[in-house]
Protein backbone atom coordinates (compact mmCIF):
# COMPACT_ATOMS: atom_id res chain seq x y z
CA UNK A 1 0.00 0.00 0.00
CA UNK A 2 1.37 3.40 -0.97
CA UNK A 3 1.11 5.67 2.08
CA UNK A 4 3.23 8.50 0.69
CA UNK A 5 0.26 10.87 0.69
CA UNK A 6 -1.65 9.99 3.84
CA UNK A 7 -2.51 12.33 6.69
CA UNK A 8 -4.59 11.55 9.76
CA UNK A 9 -6.85 13.70 11.91
CA UNK A 10 -7.89 12.40 15.33
CA UNK A 11 -10.88 14.10 16.96
CA UNK A 12 -10.34 14.51 20.71
CA UNK A 13 -11.98 17.81 21.66
CA UNK A 14 -15.09 16.53 23.46
CA UNK A 15 -15.60 17.03 27.17
CA UNK A 16 -16.92 13.54 27.87
CA UNK A 17 -19.48 14.67 30.45
CA UNK A 18 -20.84 11.14 30.89
CA UNK A 19 -17.50 10.04 32.32
CA UNK A 20 -18.21 12.31 35.34
CA UNK A 21 -14.51 13.04 35.61
CA UNK A 22 -12.02 15.91 35.81
CA UNK A 23 -9.80 13.95 33.41
CA UNK A 24 -10.51 14.44 29.68
CA UNK A 25 -12.31 11.38 28.35
CA UNK A 26 -9.64 10.39 25.84
CA UNK A 27 -6.98 10.31 28.59
CA UNK A 28 -8.77 7.65 30.63
CA UNK A 29 -6.59 4.52 30.73
CA UNK A 30 -7.37 1.33 28.84
CA UNK A 31 -4.96 -1.63 29.09
CA UNK A 32 -2.19 0.63 30.30
CA UNK A 33 -2.57 3.39 27.72
CA UNK A 34 -4.80 6.46 27.38
CA UNK A 35 -7.72 5.94 24.98
CA UNK A 36 -6.35 8.44 22.48
CA UNK A 37 -3.09 6.49 22.10
CA UNK A 38 -4.84 3.72 20.16
CA UNK A 39 -5.94 5.79 17.13
CA UNK A 40 -2.63 7.67 17.28
CA UNK A 41 -0.78 4.36 17.07
CA UNK A 42 -2.91 3.22 14.13
CA UNK A 43 -2.21 6.44 12.25
CA UNK A 44 1.50 5.95 12.81
CA UNK A 45 1.39 2.26 11.75
CA UNK A 46 -0.44 3.17 8.55
CA UNK A 47 2.35 5.57 7.62
CA UNK A 48 0.65 8.93 8.03
CA UNK A 49 3.01 11.72 7.03
CA UNK A 50 1.01 14.20 9.11
CA UNK A 51 -0.97 13.50 12.26
CA UNK A 52 -3.27 16.16 13.62
CA UNK A 53 -4.95 16.01 17.02
CA UNK A 54 -8.03 18.21 17.42
CA UNK A 55 -8.25 19.20 21.07
CA UNK A 56 -10.65 21.30 23.15
CA UNK A 57 -11.59 20.40 26.71
CA UNK A 58 -8.48 19.58 28.71
CA UNK A 59 -6.31 20.88 25.86
CA UNK A 60 -3.20 21.44 27.98
CA UNK A 61 -3.41 17.99 29.54
CA UNK A 62 -3.61 16.47 26.07
CA UNK A 63 -0.67 18.53 24.84
CA UNK A 64 1.45 17.35 27.75
CA UNK A 65 0.44 13.70 27.45
CA UNK A 66 0.94 13.54 23.68
CA UNK A 67 3.89 15.93 23.36
CA UNK A 68 6.29 13.14 22.35
CA UNK A 69 4.08 11.93 19.48
CA UNK A 70 5.23 14.49 16.90
CA UNK A 71 1.70 15.79 16.34
CA UNK A 72 0.16 18.97 15.05
CA UNK A 73 -2.32 20.26 17.64
CA UNK A 74 -5.33 22.35 16.69
CA UNK A 75 -7.89 23.68 19.15
CA UNK A 76 -11.63 23.48 18.64
CA UNK A 77 -12.65 26.26 21.03
CA UNK A 78 -16.37 25.65 20.51
CA UNK A 79 -17.79 22.18 19.96
CA UNK A 80 -20.06 22.87 16.98
CA UNK A 81 -20.05 19.37 15.52
CA UNK A 82 -17.79 16.92 13.76
CA UNK A 83 -17.75 18.97 10.55
CA UNK A 84 -16.56 22.00 12.48
CA UNK A 85 -13.91 19.86 14.21
CA UNK A 86 -12.37 18.82 10.89
CA UNK A 87 -12.56 22.42 9.65
CA UNK A 88 -10.34 23.38 12.57
CA UNK A 89 -7.61 21.14 11.13
CA UNK A 90 -7.65 23.04 7.86
CA UNK A 91 -5.09 25.56 9.10
CA UNK A 92 -2.35 22.91 9.33
CA UNK A 93 -3.45 20.87 6.28
CA UNK A 94 -4.10 23.67 3.80
CA UNK A 95 -1.21 22.53 1.60
CA UNK A 96 -1.90 18.79 1.90
CA UNK A 97 -2.93 16.78 -1.14
CA UNK A 98 -3.74 13.12 -0.75
CA UNK A 99 -5.84 10.86 1.44
CA UNK A 100 -7.05 12.19 4.77
CA UNK A 101 -7.92 9.54 7.39
CA UNK A 102 -10.33 10.66 10.11
CA UNK A 103 -10.32 8.79 13.43
CA UNK A 104 -12.02 9.35 16.78
CA UNK A 105 -10.01 9.61 19.97
CA UNK A 106 -12.57 7.58 21.95
CA UNK A 107 -12.69 4.55 19.61
CA UNK A 108 -9.80 2.33 20.79
CA UNK A 109 -10.61 -1.13 19.38
CA UNK A 110 -10.09 -0.61 15.65
CA UNK A 111 -7.65 -2.99 14.00
CA UNK A 112 -5.00 -1.98 11.53
CA UNK A 113 -6.35 -4.55 9.05
CA UNK A 114 -9.77 -2.88 9.02
CA UNK A 115 -8.31 0.51 8.17
CA UNK A 116 -6.04 -0.98 5.52
CA UNK A 117 -9.14 -2.48 3.88
CA UNK A 118 -10.88 0.92 3.97
CA UNK A 119 -7.87 2.64 2.41
CA UNK A 120 -7.61 -0.05 -0.27
CA UNK A 121 -11.28 0.33 -1.20
CA UNK A 122 -10.90 4.11 -1.26
CA UNK A 123 -7.94 4.01 -3.63
CA UNK A 124 -9.17 1.25 -5.88
CA UNK A 125 -12.47 3.07 -6.45
CA UNK A 126 -10.79 6.49 -6.65
CA UNK A 127 -13.38 7.68 -4.17
CA UNK A 128 -13.89 11.21 -2.91
CA UNK A 129 -15.08 9.84 0.44
CA UNK A 130 -14.95 6.37 1.96
CA UNK A 131 -16.70 5.36 5.15
CA UNK A 132 -16.15 2.42 7.48
CA UNK A 133 -19.51 0.80 8.31
CA UNK A 134 -20.78 -1.97 10.57
CA UNK A 135 -23.94 -4.04 10.98
CA UNK A 136 -25.57 -3.87 14.42
CA UNK A 137 -28.57 -5.77 15.75
CA UNK A 138 -29.43 -2.66 17.76
CA UNK A 139 -28.22 0.40 15.85
CA UNK A 140 -29.90 2.93 18.18
CA UNK A 141 -27.79 6.06 18.61
CA UNK A 142 -25.72 5.62 15.45
CA UNK A 143 -25.99 7.35 12.10
CA UNK A 144 -27.54 5.11 9.42
CA UNK A 145 -26.05 4.37 6.00
CA UNK A 146 -28.44 5.12 3.12
CA UNK A 147 -27.73 3.58 -0.26
CA UNK A 148 -28.85 3.89 -3.87
CA UNK A 149 -28.12 0.84 -6.03
CA UNK A 150 -25.69 -0.36 -3.37
CA UNK A 151 -23.72 2.90 -3.38
CA UNK A 152 -23.61 5.09 -0.28
CA UNK A 153 -25.55 8.25 -0.97
CA UNK A 154 -26.23 9.71 2.47
CA UNK A 155 -25.75 9.26 6.20
CA UNK A 156 -28.62 10.26 8.45
CA UNK A 157 -28.05 10.87 12.16
CA UNK A 158 -30.30 9.12 14.69
CA UNK A 159 -32.07 12.30 15.81
CA UNK A 160 -32.84 13.28 12.22
CA UNK A 161 -33.82 9.82 10.95
CA UNK A 162 -37.33 8.92 9.83
CA UNK A 163 -39.04 5.83 11.27
CA UNK A 164 -38.15 3.57 8.33
CA UNK A 165 -34.56 4.87 8.30
CA UNK A 166 -34.16 3.87 11.94
CA UNK A 167 -34.74 0.23 10.95
CA UNK A 168 -31.51 0.23 8.90
CA UNK A 169 -28.85 -1.90 10.62
CA UNK A 170 -25.81 -0.60 8.74
CA UNK A 171 -24.27 2.22 10.73
CA UNK A 172 -21.57 4.85 10.38
CA UNK A 173 -18.57 4.07 12.62
CA UNK A 174 -17.28 7.65 12.41
CA UNK A 175 -14.15 6.56 10.52
CA UNK A 176 -13.63 8.12 7.07
CA UNK A 177 -11.08 8.60 4.34
CA UNK A 178 -11.41 11.85 2.38
CA UNK A 179 -9.69 13.14 -0.70
CA UNK A 180 -7.89 16.36 0.23
CA UNK A 181 -8.17 19.25 -0.41
CA UNK A 182 -11.63 18.39 -1.82
CA UNK A 183 -13.03 17.67 1.64
CA UNK A 184 -12.42 21.25 2.78
CA UNK A 185 -14.43 22.54 -0.17
CA UNK A 186 -17.32 20.28 0.90
CA UNK A 187 -17.00 21.41 4.52
CA UNK A 188 -17.53 25.01 3.39
CA UNK A 189 -21.00 24.02 2.16
CA UNK A 190 -22.22 22.56 5.47
CA UNK A 191 -25.00 24.13 7.50
CA UNK A 192 -26.38 23.36 10.94
CA UNK A 193 -30.08 23.07 10.10
CA UNK A 194 -30.63 19.79 11.91
CA UNK A 195 -31.95 18.38 15.17
CA UNK A 196 -28.74 19.09 17.08
CA UNK A 197 -27.88 22.45 15.53
CA UNK A 198 -24.41 21.17 14.61
CA UNK A 199 -22.27 20.99 11.48
CA UNK A 200 -22.41 17.30 10.64
CA UNK A 201 -19.35 15.87 8.93
CA UNK A 202 -21.61 13.12 7.63
CA UNK A 203 -23.47 15.64 5.44
CA UNK A 204 -20.37 15.74 3.21
CA UNK A 205 -21.39 12.30 1.93
CA UNK A 206 -24.62 13.63 0.43
CA UNK A 207 -22.80 16.68 -0.99
CA UNK A 208 -20.25 14.43 -2.72
CA UNK A 209 -23.00 12.13 -4.06
CA UNK A 210 -24.90 15.10 -5.48
CA UNK A 211 -21.78 16.10 -7.40
CA UNK A 212 -21.55 12.63 -8.90
CA UNK A 213 -18.44 11.78 -6.92
CA UNK A 214 -17.78 8.22 -5.72
CA UNK A 215 -18.51 7.41 -2.08
CA UNK A 216 -17.01 4.04 -1.16
CA UNK A 217 -17.38 1.91 1.97
CA UNK A 218 -15.84 -1.01 3.81
CA UNK A 219 -17.73 -3.21 6.28
CA UNK A 220 -16.25 -4.24 9.61
CA UNK A 221 -16.12 -7.99 10.13
CA UNK A 222 -16.38 -7.54 13.90
CA UNK A 223 -18.68 -4.68 14.82
CA UNK A 224 -17.13 -4.45 18.28
CA UNK A 225 -14.20 -2.61 16.73
CA UNK A 226 -16.31 0.52 16.36
CA UNK A 227 -17.32 0.73 20.03
CA UNK A 228 -17.05 4.32 21.22
CA UNK A 229 -16.32 4.99 24.88
CA UNK A 230 -18.69 7.56 26.35
CA UNK A 231 -19.00 6.43 29.96
CA UNK A 232 -17.26 4.15 32.44
CA UNK A 233 -19.54 1.21 31.64
CA UNK A 234 -18.42 1.33 28.01
CA UNK A 235 -14.81 1.82 29.14
CA UNK A 236 -14.99 -1.43 31.12
CA UNK A 237 -16.67 -3.19 28.20
CA UNK A 238 -13.94 -2.01 25.83
CA UNK A 239 -11.35 -3.17 28.37
CA UNK A 240 -12.85 -6.66 28.47
CA UNK A 241 -12.84 -7.01 24.68
CA UNK A 242 -9.35 -5.59 24.35
CA UNK A 243 -8.08 -7.90 27.10
CA UNK A 244 -9.53 -10.89 25.25
CA UNK A 245 -7.73 -9.81 22.10
CA UNK A 246 -4.41 -9.23 23.88
CA UNK A 247 -4.61 -12.55 25.73
CA UNK A 248 -5.35 -14.51 22.56
CA UNK A 249 -2.42 -12.91 20.74
CA UNK A 250 -0.10 -14.04 23.53
CA UNK A 251 -1.61 -17.53 23.52
CA UNK A 252 -1.15 -17.87 19.77
CA UNK A 253 2.47 -16.75 20.26
CA UNK A 254 3.18 -19.60 22.70
CA UNK A 255 2.21 -18.26 26.13
CA UNK A 256 -0.03 -20.36 28.41
CA UNK A 257 -2.77 -18.62 30.39
CA UNK A 258 -4.35 -20.75 33.08
CA UNK A 259 -7.51 -18.62 33.14
CA UNK A 260 -7.63 -15.88 30.47
CA UNK A 261 -10.80 -14.37 31.96
CA UNK A 262 -8.90 -13.35 35.10
CA UNK A 263 -5.57 -12.49 33.48
CA UNK A 264 -4.89 -8.80 32.87
CA UNK A 265 -2.13 -7.96 30.38
CA UNK A 266 -1.55 -4.37 29.25
CA UNK A 267 -1.13 -3.54 25.59
CA UNK A 268 2.64 -2.89 25.75
CA UNK A 269 3.58 -6.04 27.68
CA UNK A 270 5.88 -8.59 26.02
CA UNK A 271 6.03 -12.26 27.05
CA UNK A 272 8.42 -14.98 25.89
CA UNK A 273 7.23 -18.34 24.61
CA UNK A 274 6.54 -21.26 26.96
CA UNK A 275 5.84 -18.93 29.88
CA UNK A 276 2.84 -19.72 32.08
CA UNK A 277 0.57 -17.19 33.76
CA UNK A 278 -1.70 -18.52 36.49
CA UNK A 279 -5.10 -17.04 37.31
CA UNK A 280 -5.33 -13.50 38.64
CA UNK A 281 -2.01 -12.24 37.25
CA UNK A 282 -1.68 -8.53 36.37
CA UNK A 283 1.10 -7.47 33.97
CA UNK A 284 1.13 -3.70 33.59
CA UNK A 285 2.88 -0.95 31.68
CA UNK A 286 5.99 -1.85 29.71
CA UNK A 287 6.64 -5.14 31.49
CA UNK A 288 8.76 -7.66 29.60
CA UNK A 289 8.78 -11.36 30.54
CA UNK A 290 11.40 -13.79 29.27
CA UNK A 291 10.93 -17.35 28.05
CA UNK A 292 9.82 -20.25 30.27
CA UNK A 293 8.81 -18.02 33.16
CA UNK A 294 6.14 -18.97 35.71
CA UNK A 295 4.02 -16.17 37.16
CA UNK A 296 1.80 -17.50 39.94
CA UNK A 297 -1.66 -16.49 41.10
CA UNK A 298 -2.16 -12.91 42.22
CA UNK A 299 1.25 -11.57 41.17
CA UNK A 300 1.27 -7.94 40.02
CA UNK A 301 4.14 -6.63 37.86
CA UNK A 302 4.43 -2.98 36.79
CA UNK A 303 7.11 -1.87 34.27
CA UNK A 304 9.41 -4.80 35.07
CA UNK A 305 11.93 -6.75 33.00
CA UNK A 306 12.38 -10.47 33.66
CA UNK A 307 14.99 -12.72 32.12
CA UNK A 308 14.38 -16.32 31.10
CA UNK A 309 13.27 -19.04 33.54
CA UNK A 310 12.15 -16.71 36.31
CA UNK A 311 9.57 -17.82 38.89
CA UNK A 312 7.35 -15.20 40.53
CA UNK A 313 5.38 -16.85 43.32
CA UNK A 314 1.86 -16.07 44.46
CA UNK A 315 0.93 -12.65 45.76
CA UNK A 316 4.19 -10.89 44.93
CA UNK A 317 4.27 -7.25 43.80
CA UNK A 318 7.06 -5.93 41.56
CA UNK A 319 7.49 -2.34 40.35
CA UNK A 320 10.19 -1.07 37.97
CA UNK A 321 12.43 -4.01 38.82
CA UNK A 322 14.98 -5.77 36.63
CA UNK A 323 15.51 -9.51 37.06
CA UNK A 324 18.17 -11.56 35.34
CA UNK A 325 17.65 -15.21 34.49
CA UNK A 326 16.56 -17.93 36.92
CA UNK A 327 15.37 -15.63 39.67
CA UNK A 328 12.82 -16.83 42.25
CA UNK A 329 10.66 -14.21 43.99
CA UNK A 330 8.09 -14.68 46.72
CA UNK A 331 5.55 -15.69 47.71
CA UNK A 332 4.35 -12.34 49.03
CA UNK A 333 7.54 -10.44 48.22
CA UNK A 334 7.64 -6.75 47.31
CA UNK A 335 10.26 -5.50 44.82
CA UNK A 336 10.08 -1.72 44.61
CA UNK A 337 11.56 0.61 41.97
CA UNK A 338 15.30 0.40 41.45
CA UNK A 339 15.62 -3.27 42.34
CA UNK A 340 18.14 -5.08 40.13
CA UNK A 341 18.70 -8.83 40.56
CA UNK A 342 21.65 -10.02 38.48
CA UNK A 343 20.42 -13.60 38.17
CA UNK A 344 20.10 -16.94 39.99
CA UNK A 345 18.76 -15.06 43.03
CA UNK A 346 16.13 -15.97 45.58
CA UNK A 347 14.02 -13.25 47.19
CA UNK A 348 11.66 -15.07 49.51
CA UNK A 349 8.42 -14.51 51.35
CA UNK A 350 7.82 -11.10 52.92
CA UNK A 351 11.11 -9.67 51.66
CA UNK A 352 11.03 -6.04 50.50
CA UNK A 353 13.67 -4.43 48.29
CA UNK A 354 14.09 -0.84 47.08
CA UNK A 355 16.96 0.69 45.07
CA UNK A 356 18.86 -2.52 45.67
CA UNK A 357 21.54 -3.88 43.34
CA UNK A 358 21.92 -7.59 44.16
CA UNK A 359 24.63 -9.70 42.53
CA UNK A 360 24.62 -13.21 41.13
CA UNK A 361 23.42 -16.02 43.39
CA UNK A 362 22.80 -13.76 46.37
CA UNK A 363 19.63 -14.44 48.32
CA UNK A 364 17.34 -13.18 51.05
CA UNK A 365 14.94 -15.98 51.77
CA UNK A 366 12.44 -14.37 54.14
CA UNK A 367 11.30 -11.44 56.26
CA UNK A 368 13.95 -8.85 55.37
CA UNK A 369 14.19 -5.29 54.09
CA UNK A 370 16.98 -4.36 51.66
CA UNK A 371 16.85 -0.72 50.63
CA UNK A 372 19.44 1.67 49.18
CA UNK A 373 21.94 -1.15 49.05
CA UNK A 374 24.61 -2.63 46.79
CA UNK A 375 25.10 -6.36 47.34
CA UNK A 376 27.75 -8.44 45.62
CA UNK A 377 27.65 -12.10 44.61
CA UNK A 378 27.05 -15.22 46.72
CA UNK A 379 25.65 -13.39 49.74
CA UNK A 380 23.19 -14.94 52.18
CA UNK A 381 20.90 -12.56 54.03
CA UNK A 382 19.44 -14.12 57.17
CA UNK A 383 15.82 -13.80 58.26
CA UNK A 384 14.84 -10.46 59.77
CA UNK A 385 17.75 -8.45 58.32
CA UNK A 386 17.24 -4.72 57.80
CA UNK A 387 19.30 -2.10 56.03
CA UNK A 388 18.50 0.98 58.12
CA UNK A 389 18.83 3.49 55.29
CA UNK A 390 17.00 6.56 56.64
CA UNK A 391 18.21 8.76 59.50
CA UNK A 392 15.13 10.96 59.53
CA UNK A 393 16.63 13.48 57.10
CA UNK A 394 18.68 11.66 54.45
CA UNK A 395 18.94 8.23 52.86
CA UNK A 396 22.24 6.32 53.14
CA UNK A 397 23.67 3.28 51.37
CA UNK A 398 24.68 -0.13 52.65
CA UNK A 399 27.40 -1.95 50.68
CA UNK A 400 27.86 -5.70 51.20
CA UNK A 401 30.69 -7.30 49.23
CA UNK A 402 30.93 -10.79 47.74
CA UNK A 403 30.59 -13.90 49.85
CA UNK A 404 29.25 -12.30 53.04
CA UNK A 405 27.06 -14.38 55.38
CA UNK A 406 24.56 -12.29 57.36
CA UNK A 407 23.03 -13.92 60.43
CA UNK A 408 19.36 -13.51 61.29
CA UNK A 409 17.96 -10.36 62.91
CA UNK A 410 20.81 -8.10 61.80
CA UNK A 411 20.50 -4.35 61.41
CA UNK A 412 22.91 -2.42 59.19
CA UNK A 413 22.97 1.27 60.21
CA UNK A 414 23.90 2.96 56.93
CA UNK A 415 26.21 4.25 55.65
CA UNK A 416 28.21 1.10 56.21
CA UNK A 417 30.39 -1.25 54.12
CA UNK A 418 30.78 -4.97 54.83
CA UNK A 419 33.98 -6.47 53.41
CA UNK A 420 34.05 -9.62 51.29
CA UNK A 421 33.77 -13.07 52.88
CA UNK A 422 33.01 -11.67 56.33
CA UNK A 423 30.41 -13.10 58.68
CA UNK A 424 27.87 -11.08 60.64
CA UNK A 425 26.66 -12.80 63.79
CA UNK A 426 22.91 -13.16 64.33
CA UNK A 427 21.24 -10.43 66.34
CA UNK A 428 23.92 -7.82 65.57
CA UNK A 429 23.50 -4.09 65.04
CA UNK A 430 26.32 -3.00 62.72
CA UNK A 431 27.22 0.66 62.93
CA UNK A 432 30.80 0.64 61.57
CA UNK A 433 32.50 -0.78 58.48
CA UNK A 434 33.54 -4.43 58.68
CA UNK A 435 36.84 -5.49 57.01
CA UNK A 436 37.11 -8.48 54.69
CA UNK A 437 37.27 -11.99 56.18
CA UNK A 438 36.19 -10.75 59.62
CA UNK A 439 33.59 -11.82 62.14
CA UNK A 440 31.38 -8.97 63.41
CA UNK A 441 29.21 -9.27 66.53
CA UNK A 442 27.37 -6.79 68.68
CA UNK A 443 25.66 -8.62 71.53
CA UNK A 444 25.55 -8.26 75.29
CA UNK A 445 26.80 -11.23 77.25
CA UNK A 446 24.08 -13.79 77.93
CA UNK A 447 23.08 -13.87 81.59
CA UNK A 448 21.41 -16.81 83.36
CA UNK A 449 19.73 -16.51 86.78
CA UNK A 450 19.13 -20.01 88.24
CA UNK A 451 15.91 -20.55 90.19
CA UNK A 452 14.33 -17.27 89.00
CA UNK A 453 10.91 -18.75 88.23
CA UNK A 454 10.37 -20.27 91.68
CA UNK A 455 11.29 -17.00 93.42
CA UNK A 456 9.25 -14.69 91.16
CA UNK A 457 6.29 -16.92 90.27
CA UNK A 458 5.51 -19.35 93.08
Amino acid sequence: MNNSALASVILAAGKGTRMCSDLPKVLHPLAGRPLVSYPLQLARQLGSNRRVLVIGHGAEQLRQKCSAEGLDFVVQHEQLGTGHALQCARSVLADFQGDLLLLCGDVPLLRRESLELLLTQHRQQQAAISVLTALLDNPTGYGRILRQQDHVCRIVEEKDALADEKTIREINTGVFVFRAPLIFDLLDQLDNRNAQGEFYLTDCVALAHQRGLTVASALLVDARECLGVNDRVQLAEAGRWLRERINREHQYAGVSLEDPATTYIDADVRIGRDSLLQAGVHLRGATSIGQRCLIETGAVLQDCQLGDDCHIKAGSALEEAYLGERVIVGPMAHLRPGTVLAGHNKIGNFVETKKAQIGLRSQASHLSYIGDADLGCDINIGCGTITCNYDGVNKHKTVIEDGVFVGSDTQFIAPVTIGRNSLIGAGSTITRDVPADALALSRTEQKIVPGWRKRKRP
